[in-house]
């Protein structure tokens, strides 16, 4: 049962949180907050995406705010650090704000770097955290196969546990897969699951060894675990730089899964300066209990008149989306 549109516009709220670190392009995070008798729940597309990408975003939203989830399996959640493509020597400051971390997750292949910055912040990590840290890489898309190929090869050395969506395509990753293989360093997919037409084509195609799922860029925690199901791989549930309230539905889906062999990147909320609630790592994990966000940071954070707007106008073209579905 899909709400109205003015059942979600009663309680809307369009939040700005500012950045510590530029990440992903982006020093201030928007993001439009709704309730529903479930509790809070996010709307939270990146700006540049398309509405009908974005009505996904929306779906998931409005079954966590306003639909029974499924039962939860643990009440705590490992997660990693995330260090983005900073110089090496910023290193040091990012993973002191992830209390406990026993992983990170360092961003690699970002427009205008090369290998060399690459290799320099992973050594850092490897140097901060020890021979006993546990480092993965994300690539983001960001090679080609024989890119890929060279700087898994170059990085190596610092004993990664994966490496993240090192190519775009399935073919290629499947390519690359193959050529790594002996190396013993899996390969998981992200954008290939999340943003595919057919989610599950990747795993059918022997192209990863695990899986990176999002609670909303899938379309809510029941189909996220649906695909897992399918997929037959481990999964690893991660962020979409969401703000406390849409890392509390990324939590509740890691506490759902029947397996949770690695850390999740669930500890973003590490990066922001500000956030509606404390959604930080404490001791190496994060709460699976339901986010209520705070009225005065709410106030705080509130964004300006016309990014509101916009914001507003975008969730009304995306809920006539999914109505007319």
């Amino acid at each position: 049962m899909i709400p109205t549109l003015a059942d979600l516009l009663a309680t809307a709220r369009v939040v700005a949180l500012p950045m510590s670190t530029r990440f992903r392009g982006v020093d201030v995070r928007e993001a439009l907050l709704f309730e529903g008798p479930q509790g809070w729940a996010e709307f939270s597309p990146f700006v540049e995406y398309a509405d009908a990408e974005a009505a996904t975003w929306l779906a998931a939203s409005i079954d966590f705010a306003f639909a029974e989830q499924p039962a939860q399996l643990r009440a705590r959640i490992p997660v990693n650090a995330t260090v983005p493509a900073v110089e090496a020597a910023r290193v040091p400051e990012v993973l002191a704000r992830f209390d406990g971390c026993r992983t990170a997750k360092v961003k690699v292949a970002e427009r205008g770097q090369v290998l060399a910055d690459d290799i320099a912040r992973v050594r850092a990590v490897r140097e901060q955290m020890g021979p006993e840290g546990r480092i993965r890489v994300d690539a983001n898309a960001g090679w080609n196969v024989d890119e890929a190929e060279h700087a898994v090869h170059a990085l190596a050395e610092f004993d990664l546990e994966y490496v993240e969506q090192p190519c775009a395509t399935v073919a290629d990753l499947a390519d690359l897969r193959r050529r790594v293989k002996h190396m013993g360093i899996p390969i998981a997919a992200d954008e290939s699951v999340r943003k595919a037409e057919d989610p599950l084509a990747v795993a059918r195609a022997g192209a990863a060894d695990l899986v990176i799922i999002k609670a909303q860029p899938l379309g809510g925690i029941r189909r996220a675990l649906d695909i897992v199901s399918q997929a037959g791989l481990p999964a690893v549930v991660s962020s979409a730089l969401d703000t406390a309230v849409g890392l509390s539905q990324g939590a509740a889906l890691a506490a759902s899964l029947p397996s949770l062999e690695y850390d999740c990147g669930l500890g973003t909320a590490s990066l922001f300066a500000d956030d509606v609630a404390d959604a930080r790592p404490e001791g190496g994990s994060v709460s699976a209990a339901r986010v209520v966000p705070d009225a005065t940071a709410l106030a705080r954070l509130e964004a300006p008149a016309e990014r509101r707007e916009w914001w507003l106008e975008r969730l009304r073209r995306c809920h006539s989306l999914i109505t007319a579905l």
